[in-house]
């Protein structure tokens, strides 16, 4: 059975994730004390505790959901005695999670993932003013439907100008997240309901992610990457922008610039990462969306979700 590790994005944080592990595992702890002292932050505490409304800001939320991750993977490798390479064919991450992938990979350690987060949500949120961008999901939709209801909303009926409204998110099993100008998402969820789609609402999110507006995110993202180190992964990424295998660091880096503005092809992804051979997934990290998705996106392979010590200790007896 080949074996891929996913990560997940955000949406998956709670206060309390993580807390446990920390008080089982010394391996664990030792992360989140990295992530710590690199941010110069408690957010281990912010963490365990919440709120909810400070863990979710994206700047918290991106580095935090990434030392969860982190923090179980090396509670397994360690606990089971084994490095990432020795048992896993290939690792994904959805969006942020991307930078975990990586991390677990050895392609970036944990405080330069730590301080590569806290930036990219930094400028995910400066790139536009608040209140001016919005996403929204439509349950029910296809690709190519979502694209067809994105290019008739990007006209401004009233004024005839092209407003940015762009696939930020294809999730598979019908769930597409778009993200743009907010009154050219108001149009497409307008425009959705039109053509039938079974749901289309707006997303409670700070900033409208994955799409053209957050071209000042990319190049903020492009700048720290130029200066960051970078290893090749020990075990193959599954991009996000290409929905195909990477392991060349300069090729890395130039796609997750890219993966600031791009579309996540999360669906493309994890079917590449079928045929690839995968027939078991493992979500790493903070809850269960990945899991979820999966169970619709390849429903003959194996999915399950490891985050807390109980999970590690079921996952490891199978091994």
């Amino acid at each position: 059975m080949a074996l891929a590790f996913t990560f997940p994005g955000q949406g998956s944080q709670a206060p309390g994730m993580g807390r446990d592990l920390a008080a089982a595992f010394p391996v664990a702890r030792e992360v989140f004390e990295e992530v710590d002292e690199t941010l110069r932050q408690k957010l281990s505490k912010l963490m365990f505790e919440g709120p909810a409304e400070e863990l979710t800001l994206t700047a918290n939320a991106q580095p935090a959901l990434m030392a969860v991750s982190l923090a179980v993977l090396r509670v397994i490798e360690k606990e089971g005695g084994f490095a990432l390479r020795d048992k896993v064919a290939l690792v994904a991450g959805h969006s942020l999670g991307e930078y975990a992938a990586l991390a677990a990979a050895g392609t970036f350690d944990v405080p330069t993932a730590a301080r590569l987060l806290r930036l990219r949500g930094e400028a995910m949120q400066k790139a536009t003013p608040p209140g001016t961008g919005a996403m929204a999901a439509l349950l029910g939709a296809e690709l190519d439907q979502a694209r067809e209801i994105c290019a008739a909303a990007a006209t401004d009926p009233e004024t005839g100008k092209k407003e940015v409204v762009e696939v930020a998110n294809d999730n598979g099993g019908g769930q597409i997240v778009v993200s743009g100008a907010a009154a050219a998402v108001d149009r497409a969820i307008e425009k959705a309901k039109e053509a039938g789609v079974k749901r289309a609402m707006k997303l409670p999110v700070s900033a409208p992610f994955h799409c053209a507006l957050m071209a000042p995110a990319a190049d903020a993202m492009a700048e720290a990457l130029e200066r960051a180190t970078m290893h090749a992964p020990t075990v193959p990424v599954v991009a996000n922008v290409t929905a195909a295998k990477a392991t060349d660091p300069a090729e890395i880096r130039d796609l997750l610039v890219k993966q600031v503005t791009g579309t996540v092809r999360w669906r493309e992804c994890i079917l590449a990462m079928a045929a690839m051979g995968c027939d078991r997934f493992v979500e790493i990290g903070s809850g269960k969306v990945l899991t979820g998705l999966m169970k619709r996106l390849a429903p003959d392979a194996k999915a399950e979700a490891v985050g807390t010590p109980a999970d590690v200790e079921a996952f490891l007896k199978t091994l």
